[in-house]
């Protein structure tokens, strides 16, 4: 008979060696999830950074070509790229259309997902490049040539963000 309580008592539950062998465990486990986690959000961020550019790259050079085409009203020594991001979503009088309807390059403007003012504007985020500023140093001016992240730090790719 005494046989049979020790086995019930000792069915009831775990001793503490198990517990802190499972707990060891689960450690081991939410350590190796965690770098796991964050790489995976700082990837989708950059997909989100790259497509961002890619749209915003796409719209001034629409709007360069709709300058080319003389569909855009300008000035002789005009550059033909936009004067500012907000003229892509705002959209621009089209010549060539009989009823002066405006013509449109973005739906709306894609904020830097690194960006992390959120009190600034979409148009805010971006670093901005005029025609007339070298590659190397960008800097603002009349024109919107191209832009650029202003986030710090450098890609999974070894590439600044700067630099994308």
């Amino acid at each position: 008979m005494t046989c049979g309580v020790n086995a019930r008592k000792r069915a009831g539950g775990f001793t503490l060696i198990e517990l802190v062998i499972t707990v060891t465990i689960v450690g081991i486990l939410a350590s190796a999830a965690v770098p796991m986690a964050e790489l995976s959000v700082k990837r989708t961020r950059e997909q989100q950074l790259q497509e961002a550019l890619r749209q915003i790259r796409t719209a001034i050079d629409e709007y360069k070509r709709a300058a080319d085409e003389g569909r855009i009203a300008r000035n002789d020594d005009d550059s033909r790229y936009p004067g500012g991001l907000a003229s892509l979503v705002n959209g621009v009088v089209d010549l060539k259309a009989p009823d002066n309807r405006k013509i449109y390059f973005l739906r709306r403007l894609p904020r830097d997902p690194f960006a992390i003012d959120a009190e600034k504007t979409a148009a805010e985020t971006w670093g901005k490049r005029s025609y007339a500023s070298p590659p190397d140093a960008p800097r603002e001016g009349r024109d919107v040539y191209d832009v650029y992240s202003l986030a710090p730090g450098t890609g999974i790719n070894g590439i600044r963000y700067r630099d994308w």
